[in-house]
This record gives C-alpha cells, sequence and structure tokens, in this order.
C-alpha cells in the first residue's frame, strides 16, 4: 500500500492573509508543517500542493517538494485530487499547511484505519477530539461531527449537534479536525461530483461525501493542535514551539 501525504496550501487566507508564509522561530509556518510532516516517518513522500509561487519556491528552495496548482479551487480537497490524479497511489492524507505540530500518533490512527480495512468499505478518515466547552460548542467556527456506534460519521455540523433537548443525557460533543486520509478513488470521485446543498448551506466540504454515501470512519484523538488562523494564534504557536 503506498501512502503520500499531500498539504494544500493557499497564499491568501481571508482571517490571515499570507499566514503560511509567517515565522515561526526562524522558518515560515507551512515550512515547519511540511519538515514536521516528513519527519513522521509515516509516508512514502510528502508534497505541499499550492496556488502560490512564494510558497513554491519557500519549499523547493529548502530541498522539499511541491507541486503547483493548474486549475483554481474552491477547498484543499480538489487541490489535492487534481495533483495526485495520475499518480500510482492508494491513500493520500491531507495535513494542514496551517498545523506546523503536526505529530505522530494521530496520523498513524488514521492509516491503521485502511490497514485493518481488508474489506475496502471506508472511504476515508478523519479527526475529532472531545470537546466540553460550550462556548466551543456553539462557536460556529468550530466543526462539529456525530457518529454512529461504530464512528462511522452521520453528520458534520457548525450548529450544536446533538441538540441537547435532554440535558440529563450524557452526550459526547466532538470537534472535527481537518486532517484526512482517502483512498484516491473517494478522493477522485469528491473532485468530480458537484457540490450539493447541504454543503453548500454550512460550508463543510466534508459533507460531500456523506451526500453522496460515502463511509467516513471517525478516530478520536486527545491532541488537540494548534491552527493558526489569525495573528493570535500565530504568538501561541511561538510560545509553544519555545
Amino acid at each position: 500500500m503506498k501512502i503520500i501525504s499531500m498539504i494544500p496550501a493557499r497564499y491568501s487566507a481571508s482571517r490571515f492573509p499570507g499566514k503560511l508564509m509567517q515565522d515561526l522561530e526562524g522558518k515560515s509556518v507551512i515550512r515547519r508543517t511540511y519538515e514536521a510532516t516528513v519527519n513522521t516517518g509515516l509516508f512514502d513522500d510528502v508534497f505541499v500542493v499550492t496556488d502560490s509561487q512564494i510558497i513554491f519556491n519557500e519549499i523547493t528552495n529548502h530541498g522539499g517538494k511541491a507541486i503547483m496548482s493548474q486549475k483554481e479551487h474552491e477547498c484543499g480537497s480538489d487541490r489535492i485530487a487534481e495533483a495526485v490524479e495520475f499518480m500510482d497511489i492508494d491513500i493520500v492524507v491531507n495535513v494542514q499547511g496551517d498545523e506546523p505540530f503536526t505529530e505522530v500518533s494521530s496520523l498513524k490512527k488514521l492509516i491503521e484505519v485502511f490497514k485493518h480495512d481488508a474489506s475496502k468499505e471506508i472511504d476515508l478518515a478523519s479527526l475529532m477530539v472531545h470537546i466540553t466547552d460550550w462556548d466551543e460548542i456553539k462557536n460556529p467556527n468550530t466543526v462539529k461531527v456525530i457518529v454512529d456506534k461504530d464512528n462511522f460519521a452521520l453528520y458534520f455540523s457548525r450548529s450544536p449537534i446533538p441538540y441537547p433537548r435532554d440535558e440529563t443525557v450524557q452526550v459526547k460533543y466532538h470537534k472535527h479536525k481537518g486532517v484526512y486520509a482517502f483512498r484516491k478513488e473517494a478522493l477522485l470521485d469528491f473532485y468530480r461530483l458537484p457540490m450539493l446543498k447541504l454543503e453548500a448551506s454550512e460550508k463543510i466540504e466534508c459533507i460531500r461525501y456523506l451526500e453522496y454515501g460515502k463511509k467516513i470512519k471517525m478516530v478520536e484523538t486527545d491532541v488537540q493542535g494548534v491552527e493558526i488562523d489569525t495573528p493570535e494564534d500565530l504568538e501561541r504557536a511561538k510560545k509553544l514551539w519555545k
């Protein structure tokens, strides 16, 4: 089984433009993320896939591997799908470019899902984290996921799900972390299929897989990580790096 990692990297970002090129203790955020992913030792190859010549040069000038997107893309999955379409691979793991604290244990759990899926019924796997802070649960910037008894995703939402109509029921809330492992075929299906109304409404790309009947295995992790979406996140990352 050939397993690679792709790190989608856009230069522009609505909340923090140019965030991937910001300095994180002597290296850019995207370079830190790329090196951390390579250093896990889990992948046959690691690439940054980008629409930015600046990011492309940042990676290749320091000995890394990068691919320039040939088309405009609305989401990271589309960007990765274009890059891997003609590659001879089985599994591709999407690591977010703004998460320089990429760590081994969570990624290893995702890869193990496919190694134990002899019947190939799982189309993709992703991470979730147990959350208890009600402000975070209500926050529309936090994507929540609900799962069945076997941890297959039922739905993703920016709303609190499940809604606590009966507050005596002790349910767990899970935050979805945007790290995915795809079978190549499932990723290419996503690339070729049009967006439907639920995805368009919530603005959550993984809903497309559910709308077309794909099976998403969720893997629980206790590693929150640091996503750099704002200048404040960058300052927090610098303190953590030290």
